[in-house]
């Protein structure tokens, strides 16, 4: 009982060391961020601030609030169309198997393993052919068609899970592929939908390499606006850190609300593929 007592303990200890390791760099955003510039130093970066100073808040929201609204219009739809193109897939690829779907299935899953790099002059001369080049539906189609392969692998594989005879119940009683899918797959799937939502939404609203390509100016989502705060001549350490909590605050939110969902997901869809 002592040995059990002694491994347990230092188990927790083990687990609140890195904990504490993993919350050093929030510690030194959270503090930054409510100091007054006069107070901001890397010799005064673990102080605690002297007066709370929330002026760096309003200054950094006042700056990204055009480009967090910009993120707000390309995240939602853009985790939604990805999300139901790949719930389709995923339905076509693994219940309604046909000649050559494991070869379609293997050049979707190509597309996961493309550098964004390799691609980006090519995206850039589609977008300005179909004029859409720095706009935010230009941004979505983007992730939408770049999002595709991992969607559709997180439902191909939760998909296995759902019995044939389901699908077969309902075709003998005169279902058809898209009513199948809509009284019988998507009810099933909701939990399904929660992990390809939560993953997509967090990938798209951290995305920086896409943003800064192929918009510009006014219609950058708030990653881009958030390195624009840096400034020229001197940085504002502390409406620097401001920025970044503010632009953090929706994928965190979605962990905190949404996370139980996502791990339960993911275990879900993990037991065939």
């Amino acid at each position: 009982m002592a040995s059990f007592s002694i491994g347990k303990a230092f188990k927790y200890f083990i687990l609140i060391f890195f904990a504490v390791i993993f919350l050093m760099p929030v510690y030194v955003i959270l503090v930054t961020s409510l100091k007054p510039i006069d107070e901001v130093s890397l010799a005064t970066m673990w102080a605690l601030p002297t007066s709370i100073d929330f002026s760096s808040y309003a200054e950094a929201f006042s700056n990204l609030a055009p480009n967090f609204m910009n993120s707000i219009y390309l995240v939602i739809p853009a985790t939604l169309l990805s999300a139901l193109l790949g719930a389709m897939n995923g339905y076509v690829l693994s219940k309604w198997r046909f000649k050559g779907s494991d070869i379609i299935f293997t050049f979707i899953l190509f597309g996961m393993f493309i550098p964004y790099q390799s691609i980006l002059i090519p995206v850039i001369q589609f977008l300005r052919l179909i004029e859409l080049y720095n706009t935010i539906p230009g941004l979505i189609l983007v992730h939408v068609v770049y999002g595709l392969p991992i969607t559709t692998l997180m439902f191909r594989n939760f998909y296995a899970n759902i019995p044939d005879s389901m699908i077969e119940s309902a075709k003998i009683d005169g279902a058809g592929f898209f009513g199948i899918f809509r009284h019988i797959i998507i009810p099933l799937s909701i939990t399904g939908f929660v992990v390809v939502a939560i993953w997509q939404f967090t990938n798209i609203w951290n995305e920086f390499l896409f943003a800064v390509t192929i918009t510009t100016s006014d219609k950058q989502p708030i990653m881009v606006a958030l390195q624009n705060l840096s400034g020229s001549q001197i940085v504002q350490w502390n409406v620097q850190m401001a920025g970044a909590l503010i632009a953090a605050l929706p994928t965190l939110l979605v962990y905190i609300f949404l996370g139980k969902y996502f791990v339960r997901g993911l275990l879900a869809g993990s037991v065939k593929g």
